[in-house]
């Protein structure tokens, strides 16, 4: 087997964990809450915590990855995930429960950082946009896998196998990675070293912004707390800023990446596209719980068409990327996104649920063609001894986006319902349908909010559009990075 498609095995493990992850926890909610006599404000930091991890630390991660190596950091991710969750699944209460999942995020965050920057090294650039698009695959069916898995565990044993599940998988992964990848640095690793104030400095910027979002929607936009967490955002990223243009030699992130038109406009697209798409499923449960009166188990399983199309599409808008050029496959995936989101904002209380089905697959194709041509899009545009950190910035903006969009779907229900309700939808302990009255209200609140989602999408498109065009096999070396009539 050629290298590319031993390292690919690795990196599909780590997405494996992160599909299964991302879906079967959000089933174990009830069962924690029930047995941990956990309130709902700790249910939420069960999601927040691991989040925050993972989205703070990825961007500095990659750095020291780029210095030290991605083999080596992307098997202590795995050897990390795997504790975290052996831990999760002996919590005995909350608290314990949110401080593991942070470790869960830590290791999160180790194999983020690098499983891009390990499929750009392995693949060359006109086989890259195939090789993230059969990341997808993987996804896909790890999503798919945690919905069904989750079900079961949840209906036959305790949520607790829901952590414990990722623990052979984690060793397996650990041994594999050890086994096969080779270890890839920076050229000029061996005259660096890590950059301690910047990463300090960026992690408070990160966490002081993701705490304000969550403590807003916990204790209230006007709550002291949250508005210190704000306050201390622009100047702590202010002063990264001026620590890695004016003060440091070796800087975390070297700011000429973003004189690359192709590889800011990217990212910040990829940013949009995430506050936009991640909340979509969060709604389309609490509508499915609400207006029809599901289970959140039922709710999960109709939204299994989205997953299973980004599966059986990534690969396709992959193959497209490597054939075509990423500009033309991300916007054609973003259009059918924006479709989509204007379709969902039009669901009514007698809106059949096949309809429902379709609409979910081809949001779902839209995010299988958009992924695979944007991170190839950027990861091109990215110095060869410098992926860690392009993969680092990539990962980062997608993940705030993440979270920024699951305070956006809670915004919308707790603007439109009460509080109480709201949170019921959320944990899965609310019974039959939404009154006339306050449904009504919902999904006027649940429109507005596909609508804002569906121009996030539209500033992303323009973004995309802006970039640089260039053939299928090209890439721009970082030197090609100074000012140029191209470039801007």
């Amino acid at each position: 087997m050629e290298y590319k498609w031993k390292a690919f095995s690795v990196t599909s493990i780590g997405s494996m964990m992160a599909g299964i992850d991302g879906t079967i926890v959000l089933l174990a909610l009830l069962p924690i809450a029930r047995d941990l006599s956990a309130s709902y404000i700790a249910i939420i930091w069960v999601i927040i915590a691991y989040l925050l991890a993972m989205t703070a630390l990825v961007l500095s991660l990659g750095r020291i990855s780029d210095i030290y190596g991605r083999k080596r950091m992307y098997n202590l991710g795995f050897v990390a995930f795997t504790v975290g969750s052996a831990l999760c699944g002996f919590s005995p209460d909350a608290n314990f429960l949110i401080a593991f999942r942070v470790i869960q995020g830590v290791g999160a965050a180790m194999l983020t950082a690098n499983s891009l920057a390990i499929l750009a090294e392995a693949f060359p650039s006109n086989e890259r946009g195939i090789a993230f698009g059969s990341t997808a695959i993987i996804w896909g069916v790890g999503s798919v896998i945690g919905i069904i898995l989750g079900g079961l565990i949840v209906a036959f044993t305790t949520w607790r196998v829901i952590f414990w599940i990722n623990v052979p998988i984690g060793i397996i992964g650990t041994v594999w990675a050890y086994r096969v990848l080779r270890e890839s640095k920076s050229p000029t690793a061996q005259g660096e070293s890590f950059d301690l104030p910047a990463a300090a400095l960026f992690t408070g910027a990160v966490t002081s912004l993701l705490i304000g979002v969550t403590w807003g929607l916990l204790y209230g936009w006007t709550n002291a707390s949250t508005l210190v967490a704000f306050v201390l955002v622009l100047p702590l990223f202010a002063a990264f800023v001026f620590w890695e243009t004016r003060v440091s030699q070796q800087p975390i992130v070297d700011f000429g990446f973003f004189r690359m038109r192709t590889f800011t406009f990217g990212i910040v697209g990829a940013m949009l596209q995430s506050i936009a798409i991640f909340s979509v499923n969060f709604l389309l449960v609490f509508y499915l719980e609400g207006i029809y009166g599901l289970s959140v188990l039922t709710a999960s399983y109709l939204i299994i068409p989205y997953a299973a199309a980004v599966a059986l599409v990534g690969p396709f808008g992959g193959r497209l990327t490597d054939r075509f050029g990423a500009r033309r496959v991300a916007t054609i995936g973003l259009a059918l996104q924006i479709v989509a989101l204007v379709a969902f904002s039009q669901l009514a209380t007698t809106t059949p649920i096949y309809v429902l089905g379709v609409i979910e697959a081809v949001f779902g194709i839209g995010g299988g063609m958009f992924f695979p041509a944007n991170t190839s899009m950027v990861m091109s545009d990215a110095p060869r001894g410098r992926y860690g950190i392009a993969s680092g910035v990539l990962n980062t903006l997608r993940n705030t986006g993440a979270v920024l969009s699951f305070a956006v779907s809670l915004i919308a229900v707790t603007a439109a319902v009460p509080a109480a309700i709201a949170y019921e939808l959320f944990l899965g302990t609310f019974k039959g349908h939404l009154p006339a009255s306050v449904a009504s209200a919902y999904l006027s609140g649940q429109s507005l909010a596909f609508l804002i989602s569906a121009g996030l999408l539209v500033a992303s498109l323009v973004l995309i559009r802006l970039t640089v065009s260039r053939g299928p096999r090209e890439s721009v070396p970082f030197e090609a990075a100074a000012p140029s009539p191209e470039t801007g």
